[in-house]
């Protein structure tokens, strides 16, 4: 194992998953925990302190999204969920409990290390106020609320700047329309119409091609993700 990667826990019940994700993680230089259940998940979490956790949905004790909730009551590590459900409102239910992202089975090691690389970077990224976020040829500067694309200055409505800096302070996580539309509206708003007017604008303003988004991408059914350059 080696003693100086990022600590991974991975917690799954199948021992043939357990065992690609170790090959293919401690590959790439992470050090790999496993548990086989979800209060072994929630025990590992407290013994290793690992920087990331990998966790199934499907458990034999709790399913992962209550060990998701139990986690999330005292502990902000980043959690990639592991399912075989593909219903937009399971991959809804993950994100709404704390998942960072998700993916579903069967999925390659590229992808899961992709993802994996974008929650660290997200967890180890200075305060929003404290950093100019720098992906291509966008850039913002959080705390003087300047977008500019390839240099040059770019002119946001309000709602469209405020859409923009919650994607960037969650850059590579997928967050919901619900989450979206209270970051920006307000508990309580559900006009979808709204959102999706103000994400077509917004990209108009930001993308070299709105019609094939390189930054604000949508996840169907689900919501929307800033990819960062990486991905």
């Amino acid at each position: 194992m080696n003693a100086s990667g990022p600590r991974l826990l991975v917690v799954d019940d199948e021992p043939a998953i357990r065992r690609f994700l170790r090959t293919a993680l401690a590959a790439q230089g992470f050090q790999v925990f496993e548990a086989a259940a979800g209060q072994a998940g929630l025990d590992g979490v407290l013994a290793h302190r690992p920087d990331l956790v990998i966790l199934d949905w499907g458990l034999p004790d709790l399913d992962g999204v209550e060990v998701l909730r139990r986690l999330r009551a005292w502990s902000a590590v980043p959690v990639i969920m592991l399912t075989v459900r593909e219903a937009e409102a399971d991959k809804i239910a993950a994100l709404d409990a704390g998942a960072d992202d998700y993916l579903t089975k069967p999925f390659g090691a590229g992808e899961l290390l992709a993802r994996i690389r974008a929650a660290l970077r997200r967890a180890a990224a200075p305060a929003a106020g404290e950093a100019v976020f720098q992906n291509g040829d966008l850039s913002v500067d959080l705390a003087r609320r300047v977008v500019r694309r390839a240099g040059a200055e770019v002119a946001l409505t309000p709602t469209e700047y405020d859409l923009l800096r919650v994607l960037v302070v969650h850059a590579g996580k997928v967050l919901t329309h619900t989450h979206l539309l209270r970051e920006v509206w307000g508990a309580g708003y559900d006009d979808l119409h709204m959102l999706r007017v103000n994400i077509s604008n917004l990209r108009r303003k930001i993308e070299p091609d709105p019609a094939r988004p390189r930054y604000v991408v949508t996840e169907p059914g689900v919501g929307y993700r800033l990819r960062v350059a990486a991905e």
